[in-house]
Order: C-alpha cells, then sequence, then structure tokens
C-alpha cells in the first residue's frame, strides 16, 4: 500500500491511491492545505505525537440534505422541549468540547491541540461553521464542519443533555437544503451515521459526486441563524 509524503509544494496525490485509506504523511494544516484536501476528498485524522496523517477511505458516509432521518421519539423530544439553535456564535467551544466531552467506545480524542488551532482559523477565514443547541444560556450540545460550494463536511459532534447533538444536525439538515447543499459528508461509514440515513458509498462515487458540488456557489463567511 503505497502512503505518499507531502512536501511544500501545495499539492496531493490522487485520492484514489490510498488502496486501504491512508493516502499520503506530513504537509501541514494551513487554511490553504485543508480547503485543497477537502476539496479532492481528502481529510486529516491522527493522534497526538504523530505524524500529520490524511485519508481518503474507499468508502463514505453520505447523506442528502433534507433526507436526515429521525425517529419519531426524539422529533417528538425536540418539538416538546426545544434547544436554542445558534450557529457560529462559538465555534471555540464547540471544537473545544467535541475534543473533551467523552464517547461510549472511544478511548481519547483525534482533535489535538494543533487540529483545534487549525480549524479555528478555518472558521475566521469563513469556511468552517458550527451549529450548536442553548438552553438557558448554556451550550449543551453542538457540532462543527468545512463548508465548500455545496458540500459539507461534517468533523464531530458532542452532547451535554440528550437530543442536544440531535438538535443541531437537524438544523443543519434544514439549513444546507435550504441553501442548494447537494452533499453532507459524515466521512467514515459506522452505525450511528447508518442511523441518521447516512448512505454508504464507494470512493469513485462519492469523488464524482463531490466534484459538482464544490462548483456551487458558496457563501464563505460566518453563517448567521435563520
Amino acid at each position: 500500500m503505497p502512503v505518499f509524503r507531502l512536501r511544500r509544494k501545495l499539492a496531493f496525490p490522487d485520492p484514489e491511491l490510498a488502496e486501504e485509506g491512508l493516502l499520503a504523511l506530513g504537509g501541514d494544516l494551513s487554511v490553504d492545505r485543508l480547503l485543497l484536501a477537502y476539496r479532492n476528498g481528502i481529510f486529516p485524522w491522527y493522534g497526538e505525537g504523530d505524524p500529520i496523517l490524511w485519508w481518503s477511505p474507499p468508502e463514505r458516509a453520505v447523506l442528502r440534505p433534507g433526507h436526515l432521518h429521525l425517529s419519531a421519539r426524539t422529533r417528538r423530544s425536540l418539538r416538546q422541549r426545544p434547544f436554542e439553535i445558534r450557529m457560529d456564535t462559538a465555534f471555540g467551544a464547540v471544537i473545544a468540547a467535541c475534543a473533551s466531552v467523552p464517547r461510549p467506545g472511544q478511548d481519547g480524542t483525534w482533535i489535538t491541540a494543533e487540529m483545534r488551532e487549525a480549524y479555528v482559523a478555518l472558521h475566521r477565514a469563513g469556511h468552517a461553521h458550527s451549529v450548536e443547541a442553548w438552553r438557558d444560556g448554556e451550550l449543551r450540545g453542538g457540532l462543527y464542519g468545512v463548508a465548500l460550494g455545496g458540500a459539507f463536511f461534517g468533523e464531530s459532534m458532542f452532547s451535554l443533555e440528550a437530543e442536544a447533538s440531535r438538535a443541531a444536525l437537524q438544523s443543519l439538515d434544514a439549513r444546507l437544503e435550504a441553501k442548494g447543499f447537494t452533499l453532507l459528508d459524515g466521512q467514515l461509514p459506522h452505525e450511528g451515521l447508518l442511523a441518521y440515513g447516512f448512505q454508504v458509498v464507494p470512493r469513485a462515487r462519492f469523488l464524482r459526486e463531490l466534484a459538482g458540488a464544490v462548483q456551487l456557489p458558496g457563501e464563505p463567511g460566518r453563517w448567521r441563524t435563520d
């Protein structure tokens, strides 16, 4: 399995060369390199103390905006006790919570201090966004990701209260549909995403759809809650 070493040049190998997902190592987490990576279906994922690793999995979890599935129980709960949804008002707090809130079956986090700094820079450049669920003035859950054209790349989510992260995901799905997005990328398929209606698609198909999605007109800059 070939793994490429990145140099200073702002370029990536063909993502189809990542036989088992791992494509390259090295490089940096600059705004320009991150945007180029996402545009080509590549994302960074590595642990503390490891080199920067770049991935293009052979299968992706993808949701068509407007097709999010939430259980009847969840929808009823969100109607009866709705959260206040805000967007891009606490990006730093959301990514910090995603890094620190424990998850069942997960030991530690891949959201290192270096990653947090990089995505905060991406947020300041108008490309990374947070969707936040608030109650009584406190942040109770949320998610963050990257938007390019008509594609949104979900990175992570957290919840301090039942249904809080689902409320954020529901609001994200509604916004993406309203704004004409065609693709919500969940990256690596897993049972939780499939329960929300994400589909598993092969890399070649994902890259074709991504190429069209990123050509759609986008709106870099801070998202405002409708």
